[in-house]
């Protein structure tokens, strides 16, 4: 699966790479990262999964401020989500989820996703265009910017050199 066990540990070492270099709170990253897909099969994953990490942080006992701050974190990581972060920490969360989303890793969850949606090349070329292709000018932090330099070069090479093989182009 796209959204399974590996991407979020993947996120989770991104998220904190990122918070070390750009002086986010480790906890509240780590945190969100563990929780960001929690409820990844809802319709809005991202508002679902802060809300159920909300509940289950109180119910462990945290802080108010420190459950606040995950929710936030989680709420706005989504790239379709459309709430704009307004903490280091979620600029962190959602710097690492796109980061994830780009480069080989990101070409293999794009197919491995279309996979499971029953989606077919050109859906996830489409996916490419409206999405992927956009999350290098998505991003927050500057450490995220340096990772998705040579990770956005990978998928715009791979979108290119797939559109020549479908049109034939690469036959001449």
């Amino acid at each position: 699966m796209a959204h399974d066990e590996g991407h979020v540990k993947r996120v989770l070492r991104i998220a904190k790479f990122i918070a070390e270099r750009e002086g986010g709170r480790i906890d509240v990253v780590l945190k969100s990262a563990e929780l960001h897909d929690i409820a990844r099969s809802a319709e809005n994953h991202a508002h679902e999964s802060a809300k159920i990490a909300e509940n289950l942080l109180r119910e462990q006992g945290y802080n108010e401020s420190f459950i606040q701050a995950v929710k936030h974190a989680i709420e706005a990581h989504s790239f379709s989500g459309k709430v704009e972060p307004r903490t280091l920490e979620a600029k962190i969360l959602s710097d690492a989820d796109k980061i994830d989303a780009i480069g080989a890793i990101g070409v293999a969850r794009a197919f491995m996703f279309s996979g499971e949606r029953g989606r077919g090349l050109e859906e996830t070329l489409r996916h490419f265009e409206e999405k992927l292709l956009k999350l290098k000018d998505c991003l927050y932090t500057e450490t995220a910017k340096k990772i998705a330099e040579k990770r956005h070069e990978f998928l715009q090479n791979f979108y290119e050199q797939i559109k020549k093989e479908l049109s034939f182009e690469d036959l001449q």
